[in-house]
């Protein structure tokens, strides 16, 4: 399999359509609620869960058998049903629509993948194995969710809001630079979390 190219995708306002709501669609659903997409959901049974998002809003449900039609505008698919043929049906219909799709669990059949992702904030670490081990990829997800704690939320926030700061002001494009990589250090973090603040110590 030729190597992923890594990049984080803006969904918000894409037609999205997940076919099937069982306790693995419900999971996929999970990860896309956030994206600000718009999502269709068609199942022949979904979750409690599942019909509570459709309720408030979330997704649009459809309980019923998926028709080809369905792709029809769709921009991303991802496939979450126990029957290969209509996984196949669906990837090979996608394919030919040039819709992205992820079947779960078959990796030949995905053009893209679920990583493992820890988010503190605005910062996303994703990890993939290109669908090799899924349980690899989870396994260093905890290990990076203990290697960056709940801190780096608030930090991320700040950075934001500073790095405007610095890059509207007057300072030459040397000193922004160095400016902006002192306020990511480490020493910076830990500045933060002691309780002082990174940008009285740069001089911001």
């Amino acid at each position: 399999m030729p190597r992923l190219f890594p990049m984080f995708l803006k969904l918000h306002d894409r037609r999205l359509l997940v076919v099937g709501a069982g306790k693995v669609g419900e999971s996929k659903i999970a990860g896309l609620l956030d994206t600000g997409a718009q999502i269709k959901v068609v199942a022949l049974q979904a979750t409690d869960t599942v019909r509570e998002w459709a309720k408030s809003g979330l997704i649009r449900l459809e309980e019923r058998a998926f028709a080809v039609n369905d792709l029809q505008g769709i921009f991303l698919v991802v496939a979450a049903t126990s029957s290969p043929i209509l996984n196949e049906l669906i990837f090979s219909e996608a394919q030919r629509r040039s819709v992205l799709a992820n079947i779960v669990d078959v990796p030949e059949q995905c053009d893209f993948f679920y990583p493992a992702v820890v988010k503190r904030g605005d910062l996303q670490i994703a990890i993939s194995t290109s669908g090799q081990s899924p349980s690899l990829a989870q396994q260093l997800r905890q290990q990076l969710e203990r290697q960056f704690g709940p801190g780096y939320e608030r930090w991320v926030a700040d950075l934001g809001e500073t790095r405007h700061e610095v890059l509207e002001s007057s300072l030459e494009p040397e000193q922004k630079l160095e400016l902006l990589q002192s306020l990511a250090s480490r020493k910076a973090f830990e500045a933060m979390v002691a309780g002082n603040s990174p940008r009285e110590e740069n001089g911001v």
